[in-house]
């Protein structure tokens, strides 16, 4: 036997996840002293149990199964032997006593099912429907035929179990493998119903009955615990009377009924629930199949045929369930010619979350929004509509019938993939919850005990309540969005009825809209219509259905020639594929936001253009919420990764800031983000590009080899102050720290080319935005190293930093590379940029007098003051000098004004009554709207620019993007100059003492 070594120390064990580690130090004594030959405590069994979804649970079923074996005489040192020197064995077994209690009193009842865990073929078995039904059959025999069914299904179960727990079976395959043990349960019921039957009354007549799954079980998606949905069809044996045997029929189908769900001695399997049956619970238990055919020919309901769909024979006459299947299959895909189909499917789906009880929605897995029922309605719903003329949509189960409908092109891929995956969270969720007691619930629980059992055993292991609340939340979402988009969508109802004619655009007509609608060229418009509606295709008749609307929408957009021409141009791109017009026909909002955006300006097109697949964000607002920092580095560092060249994997994580700056433009445009979420977005985005460059770069000179320094990037001026706006370039200083026995030249020499490569990496022509890293702000400009160490920026600061290079630091913000380095360089800058008792008067006259420099010698020539919005009077300059003097006069001793964001420095400000509030308001209200109206002409232009537009169409386009109505252009630059006037006069107070 192995060498066994002894946990000791509740601390330990309070560390290894025991909630209780006094009561776990005493069963593990327990547990030991079960037998004095093989210590069964050992660290190793508890490594494992701290691994399982519940340790204390796990250890409690440990020691009651030991206990078990011991008490009925059976091998406990066998047992004890495997748990030792088996890992397979143990990690299967803590896995099951950690997530179920009830397998756990199971095992401490039939304590020799340890076997099955410890069977070597377990991991990779694959067990056929036959092989399960053979395997339950052996209760048939058995002297108490009801309770060796129980027994045996719960071995299968624990076999089950531990596949799911500890061998990553998919919830697809665990579901099937549940349905096949309820089809297997049923057949040996039904055999034992036989053998009892017709014992006790030998003369009666036989006849052929067939079981046919219905619901979850049809469908081969059944849960842990769930009622059995069935449906019994009977059939006299060839010349026989047809009244005897259903009446025979009917007592083995009562009786087969009942063997499953009766509680024993051993317990009860699940509910058997025939209320699917035709009129219901008021119907006869048993019909032959002229019967059911006679009654969904006439009297069933539009309900009754979505039931159908997952009618499968599973047990007793496997002819005659197949019959069945064949001949009510005809009936399910005619379902959608009835009248009012789709509305009928509408109307239950709303009765089903109406009768919900409020308190209980929120934490429904199954009929709540966004639950299991919204997937599997939507499916079933779509499966009935384009399942008749298309058999390749027919499957019964969730899943694959969703696969299928993605396949054939009824449901976008994404949109599939999406469901697909949340669906199979939910059902790991349901199935989880469900395993704990063996009981049928699909409540989430609100112990934070129960939660965090739950989340362990779905592999949240750091912050399992927080982390599986926060995926199921958003697997939730993500079902609701998807679910009113396809359940409700009103492609449904036309595709139903196949309506005999269709919206449509001729030539001539559109001559005249245009005409009246105000496009600059209506010809040209004319010849780009004809283009996208010409022809008898599909695509040509969405387009003359799409276009009378997008017309109007272009037309109330700044450009509506440019908006029609990229709408063409977008569509040429992705005409063929099938989400896109789909999505703009049955998506009003995405059609809608398209418009707009397409004819908003040339910036956002730009980027739509490159890569017109972005146009599937525009479906739901959501999509177009920026993404987490954490999100954003992780694709594109993985994206950088998957490449093998440098070239290559610079260019997919520029492909992804593409995307983004799509992303971000096309919230910006709908109005769905301020300026100030927009400069943190595109600060974002930046930051992530870096940092995954980084990466790239560091990889590309190190070769291989071991990199002889830490690197790190310092975002400076707006990069820096979070407030990038569309144009800015990325103004950074990088800096180094050779690590330990490198040399200083080799770290540096290193360093610099990581950054001379990273630079030329980001900076190559390509199909996406070129990145312009721009490291002039470092100490002594152009003229001075790329890059410094930690120590030479310190020696540099302490000998010949001016009074400007501080001011300068107070947009310093290191945010790419290392993390230790960022936090050490910001601790060097710190002193310097809020020195201690403010810095002096001299200095506050020498900024003062480089500011008036900058007035007088910095505005392009020919620009106007009074336009400009960075250098001109009351412009982005004049407000963050301002707030840059106060921050280096009382940061020192105002926590809040040591941040590099203007507004959030000014807000401290006011908060530490060092700016009044109206002073505040005026120069925040400038900072914004200069902001604004910059990146508005970036949108507009595709080229960054300081200064109102001169042309009157682009001041147009630049006055509604910053939310002026059409015609109102006047109001918008008289707003402007009296913005910035009265932010000039603060300025005048505030900076230079007037």
């Amino acid at each position: 036997m192995a060498e066994v070594r002894r946990v000791s120390g509740e601390g330990r064990l309070a560390r290894a996840g025991f909630a209780d580690s006094h009561r776990a130090s005493v069963l593990l004594d327990q547990l030991d002293a079960l037998d004095p030959h093989h210590r069964m405590g050992s660290e190793q069994v508890v490594a494992s149990l701290a691994e399982s979804a519940d340790p204390d649970l796990a250890l409690t079923g440990l020691l009651g199964m030991a206990e078990a074996l011991q008490q009925n005489g059976f091998d406990l040192g066998a047992f004890a032997r495997t748990l030792d020197l088996d890992a397979d064995f143990r990690r299967r077994l803590t896995a099951v006593l950690g997530a179920s209690e009830a397998l756990g009193r199971h095992l401490s009842v039939h304590p020799r099912h340890w076997y099955d865990l410890a069977d070597p073929a377990l991991a990779a078995a694959r067990p056929t429907p036959d092989d399960v039904a053979a395997c339950l059959a052996t209760a048939v025999d058995a002297e108490n035929p009801m309770d060796a069914l129980r027994v045996e299904y719960r071995r299968l179960l624990l076999r089950l179990a531990a596949r799911d727990l500890a061998e990553g079976l998919l919830v697809d395959e665990t579901a099937a493998v549940l349905a096949d043990l309820a089809g297997g349960a049923l057949q040996t019921a039904l055999h034992i119903a036989r053998n009892d039957f017709f014992k006790a009354h030998p003369g009666a007549a036989d006849c052929r009955l067939a079981i046919v799954a219905m619901g979850k079980c049809g469908g081969r998606e059944l849960n842990y615990v769930s009622d059995v949905d069935v449906l019994f069809v009977a059939e006299p044996l060839e010349g026989e009377p047809e009244a005897p045997a259903l009446k025979t029929a009917t007592q083995l189908a009562s009786a087969a009924m009942r063997i499953c769900s009766a509680h024993t001695a051993e317990g009860t399997l699940w509910p058997v629930d025939a209320a699917l049956r035709p009129e219901g619970k008021s119907g006869p238990l048993v019909r032959t199949l002229d019967s059911h055919l006679a009654y969904y020919g006439r009297w069933a309901k539009t309900w009754e045929f979505q039931a159908l769909l997952k009618a499968r024979p599973i047990a007793g006459d496997a002819e005659l369930g197949r019959a069945y299947a064949e001949k009510t299959g005809e009936l399910v895909w005619s379902a959608a010619d009835r009248d009012g189909f789709v509305d009928d499917v509408q109307a239950m789906r709303r009765r089903v979350v109406d009768h919900i009880p409020a308190a209980d929605a929120d934490r429904q897995l199954k009929l709540g929004p966004g639950g299991l029922r919204d997937v599997e309605f939507a499916v079933q719903l779509l499966q009935l509509v384009h399942g008749r003329s298309d058999e390749k949509v027919r499957s019964g189960t969730t899943l694959i019938a969703l696969e299928q409908l993605t396949n054939s092109g009824y449901v976008g891929r994404t949109d599939g993939a999406v469901l697909a995956d949340a669906y199979r969270f939910l059902r790991s969720m349901e199935h989880r919850i469900q395993l704990y007691r063996l009981r049928r619930t699909h409540q989430v629980p609100d112990d934070d005990d129960d939660l965090r059992r739950l989340g362990r055993s779905l592999g949240f292991t750091k912050n399992p309540v927080a982390d599986l609340t926060a995926a199921w939340k958003k697997h939730g979402l993500e079902v609701r969005r998807l679910h009113e988009k396809l359940f409700y969508r009103p492609l449904l109802s036309a595709v139903a009825r196949i309506p005999g004619g269709e919206v449509r655009l001729t030539p001539e007509a559109a001559k005249q809209r245009l005409t009246a609608l105000g496009y600059d060229d209506p010809a040209s418009a004319l010849r780009h219509i004809e283009a996208l509606s010409e022809g008898v295709s599909r695509r040509s008749s969405i387009q003359r259905a799409l276009l009378p609307a997008m017309l109007g929408w272009f037309a109330e957009s700044p450009g509506p020639d440019a908006g029609l021409l990229a709408f063409r141009t977008i569509s040429d791109a992705l005409g063929s594929t099938p989400w896109y017009l789909r999505q703009l026909r049955d998506e009003g909002a995405s059609a809608e936001r398209l418009a707009h955006l397409l004819a908003s300006g040339r910036y956002a097109v730009d980027l739509l253009q490159r890569a017109p697949e972005a146009t599937a964000m525009l479906a739901d607002e959501r999509e177009l919420t920026p993404r987490t920092p954490e999100a954003l580095l992780t694709e594109m560092s993985a994206a950088g990764r998957r490449k093998d060249g440098a070239e290559a994997a610079v260019a997919a994580i520029r492909a992804v800031r593409r995307r983004e700056l799509f992303r971000v433009a096309a919230a910006d445009l709908s109005g769905l983000v301020d300026v100030e979420v927009v400069g943190e977005a595109l600060t974002t985005i930046s930051v992530a590009t870096l940092t995954a460059a980084l990466e790239v770069a560091r990889r590309t000179i190190a070769k291989g080899a071991e990199e002889p320094t830490r690197m790190a990037i310092v975002a400076m001026g707006r990069f820096g102050g979070h407030e990038l706006s569309y144009g800015s370039d990325a103004d950074v200083m990088f800096v180094h720290d050779p690590l330990p026995g490198a040399t200083e030249k080799a770290a540096t020499d290193f360093a610099t080319q990581v950054a001379t490569e990273l630079r030329r990496l980001l900076a190559l022509p390509g199909a996406d935005p070129a990145v312009a890293v721009d490291a002039d702000l470092r100490p002594e400009g152009r003229q001075g190293p790329l890059v410094r160490t930690l120590a030479s920026y310190q020696s540099y600061y302490a000998r010949w930093s001016a009074v400007w290079e501080a001011q300068a630091l107070l947009r310093a913000d290191p945010l790419c590379g290392d993390s230790e380095l960022c936090e050490a360089f910001r601790a060097l800058i710190d002193p310097l940029r809020y020195p201690e008792n403010g810095i002096r008067e001299r200095d506050v006259m020498e900024i003062r007098r480089i500011k008036a420099r900058v007035d007088a010698e910095r505005l392009p020539r020919g620009a106007d003051p009074a336009t400009h919005t960075k250098l001109g009077r009351g412009g982005l300059a004049d407000i963050e000098w301002t707030v840059q003097l106060l921050q280096m006069r009382e940061a020192h001793r105002v926590p809040g004004l040591r941040t590099t964001r203007t507004l959030g420095a000014l807000r401290a400000a006011v908060e530490a009554e060092l700016v009044q509030s109206r002073d505040a308001d005026v120069l925040a209200t400038a900072w914004r709207m200069a902001t604004r109206i910059r990146n508005a002409i970036m949108l507009v232009r595709a080229r960054p620019d300081d200064s109102l537009p001169r042309n009157p169409r682009d001041l147009a386009a630049v006055a509604q993007i910053c939310g002026y109505p059409p015609g109102e252009t006047s109001r918008f630059s008289d707003d402007y100059l009296r913005t910035t006037r009265r932010a000039r006069n603060t300025v005048d107070h505030l900076f230079w003492g007037d």
